[in-house]
C-alpha cells in the first residue's frame, strides 16, 4: 500500500489575454491585491495562434505572464481558477467594446510539470472540482518544458516555455533554501 506524503508545493503563474492595456494594468493590480507580490513577469506577445477569441475579445491580443513568490498548495487550482474568473466578470466595463475584456488563465509551476486550471472538460483533462478541470500542459524533460500533444500552440513556443523555465528555477531554489533552513 503507498502511504500518502505531503503534496509538491507550486508556484502560481497566471496568463492574461487582452487587447486593452488599461485592462491588463487593472487585472493585474487586481491578481497582486488576490495573490500577493508579482516577482516573474513576461510579455506582452502577439497572439496570433488562434481567431477562438476573436469574435468576444476583438483584434490585436496580447498575452502576458505573472508569478508569484508565494508557493501554493496544488490542490488549490480549482479555487484559484473560480476566483480568476470572477475577477474576469469584475473587469467587465463599458469602456472596452468587447464582451470580455481579459481573459485569464491561471496554472501552477512544479519541478516537473507546469499544469493549467480550466472550466472546460476534454479527455486528457482531470476534475479538480464542481465545473473545474486541470491539465498537464507542459511536462519538464532533460533540461526544459516539452509540450503533450494537446497543448496550446502558444503554450508550445520558445518565449512562453523561457518564462516557465524562469519560474522553475525561481521555485528551485526557494524550495533548496527551504530545506536548508529544516535541516
Amino acid at each position: 500500500m503507498g502511504l500518502p506524503h505531503r503534496t509538491e508545493p507550486a508556484r502560481l503563474i497566471v496568463g492574461a489575454l487582452t487587447a486593452f492595456p488599461d485592462a491588463w494594468a487593472a487585472a493585474r493590480e487586481r491578481l497582486r491585491d488576490i495573490f500577493g507580490e508579482i516577482d516573474l513577469e513576461a510579455g506582452p506577445f502577439d497572439f496570433s495562434f488562434t481567431g477562438y477569441y476573436r469574435d468576444e475579445m476583438g483584434d490585436g491580443l496580447r498575452r502576458h505572464f505573472v508569478s508569484f513568490p508565494e508557493l501554493i498548495d496544488q490542490a488549490d487550482i480549482a479555487g484559484i481558477k473560480r476566483r480568476t474568473n470572477e475577477l474576469e466578470a469584475e473587469l467587465i466595463r463599458p469602456q472596452w467594446p468587447v464582451r470580455r475584456p481579459v481573459n485569464l488563465d491561471p496554472g501552477y509551476v512544479t519541478l516537473g510539470k507546469l499544469v493549467l486550471g480550466t472550466t472546460k472538460d476534454q479527455a486528457h483533462r482531470i476534475a479538480v472540482g464542481p465545473d473545474m478541470y486541470a491539465e498537464v500542459t507542459l511536462r519538464f524533460v532533460g533540461g526544459a518544458f516539452v509540450p503533450n500533444e494537446w497543448t496550446y500552440a502558444d503554450y508550445r513556443s520558445e518565449p512562453y516555455r523561457r518564462f516557465f523555465l524562469e519560474v522553475r528555477e525561481a521555485l528551485h531554489r526557494r524550495l533548496r533554501s527551504r530545506d536548508i533552513g529544516e535541516q
